[in-house]
């Protein structure tokens, strides 16, 4: 396959700053260098490739948009996007490791942690010395979070934790959890740290989907967890919520990248492959799938641009972001069935990403929110009813 060409039928590019186009070419170069080559050998053996993390570190991919005080590149919300979006062209595992550390692990912190707290992680996090994740999410409850079943108990000088937490990305390797239990019959944020007495992180196993990276279950058994590490500013589902906003905006974006990647194998392999003395790329019904693959990939590119530039003035609203969400992660895995088709059999190979990618998606598609979920959300914006019960 030639060299990867980015798709910008609507010249967005034009749209972008020098430090934005400057930001998306280092990650474009660094998934290039490092993700691509390797990624495939991961998938297939089910492994994260956890050499990655310092040089993403390095690139400050992680709590990009952070202040700079706490070692964070403190980029604008648009970067971040970019970034999001190159890191999936690579692979979604890689992409939801840089979203969960930054926003589901160092944005909590910084937005409802002590002073204390975030001198202490944030750096830390931002250079990638430690791994965090972020455990809402449980066995009985996902789309609604507010039916948890985890709870803090107070304890001397601390609290005892006691539920469980389920699909948790980077769980297992992680250094600390973000975990959201009742306490009081009030939602509040705790940082777990690992080899606390009554906390495991067992890897789970058997995924067809997300393979290249690290899903687990947090158990906890009495969990001890000090005063100390109790996030001061929680309160509420709101803020595992506000998390989810961060999460989903990143995934808005990385999809991209995903439907960016099977879009360009398709219209090169469309183009040197022959049938019937002619490339197929000639053909009606092929010309049809690329130009409804390039005219998503279009839309989504100027739906996240304008949330970008909305976020960036703090004007994001949450059923904004799930729209962004719903939209293009909806569109990037029917991208990834339409180049598998054009591919053919060769689209199930893994010398192509497309097969890789259409099962990652499969995944992003439910996580941080499913589409139904986030079609209730816009529906109960616009109509001022909501539709959950």
């Amino acid at each position: 396959m030639s060299k990867f060409q980015s798709p910008d039928y609507y010249s967005i590019d034009s749209l972008l700053s020098e430090d934005e186009l400057l930001v998306r070419s280092t990650v474009r170069d660094f998934v290039e260098e490092n993700v691509i080559p390797i990624i495939e050998k991961h998938n297939r053996a089910g492994t994260f490739p956890l050499h990655l993390v310092e040089q993403m570190a390095e690139l400050g991919l992680f709590g990009a948009t952070l202040p700079a005080k706490y070692g964070c590149a403190e980029t604008n919300n648009v970067a971040y996007g970019l970034m999001m979006q190159e890191l999936e062209r690579g692979d979604s595992g890689i992409r939801s490791f840089a979203s969960v550390q930054s926003g589901l692990v160092m944005y909590p912190i910084h937005a409802f942690g002590s002073e204390e707290q975030k001198a202490f992680w944030l750096p830390r996090l931002a250079k990638g010395e430690k791994i965090g994740c972020f455990g809402l999410t449980e066995p009985d409850f996902g789309s609604n979070p507010g039916g948890m079943v985890t709870r803090a108990e107070r304890a001397e000088r601390g609290f005892l934790l006691n539920g469980a937490k389920m699909w948790i990305t980077n769980g297992t390797i992680a250094d600390v959890a973000v975990v959201w239990a009742k306490l009081s019959g009030e939602i509040k944020g705790f940082l777990v740290e690992k080899g606390s007495k009554g906390f495991s992180a067992p890897e789970m196993r058997g995924k067809h989907s997300l393979r290249a990276s690290v899903t687990s279950e947090l158990v906890f058994q009495d969990c001890f967890v000090p005063e100390a590490n109790i996030l001061p500013g929680s309160g509420g589902l709101k803020c595992p919520l506000m998390c989810l906003s961060q999460a989903r905006y990143g995934i808005a974006w990385g999809v991209l990248g995903a439907a960016m990647a099977c879009y360009d194998s398709a219209l090169q392999y469309s183009k040197s492959r022959i049938q019937f003395d002619r490339p197929i790329a000639s053909f009606q019904l092929t010309q049809e799938k690329l130009v409804h693959m390039i005219s998503e990939i279009t839309k989504g590119q100027l739906l996240c641009l304008q949330l970008g530039r909305l976020k960036d003035q703090n004007k994001a609203r949450f059923s904004q972001i799930s729209m962004a969400k719903r939209n293009n992660v909806y569109h990037a895995l029917e991208i990834a069935r339409m180049a598998r088709e054009i591919l053919g059999a060769n689209g199930i190979l893994d010398e192509y990403p497309v097969m890789r990618h259409a099962a990652n998606l499969e995944s992003v598609k439910t996580y941080e929110g499913t589409h139904e979920m986030h079609t209730l959300i816009i529906g109960e914006d616009i109509t001022g009813i909501p539709a959950y019960n």
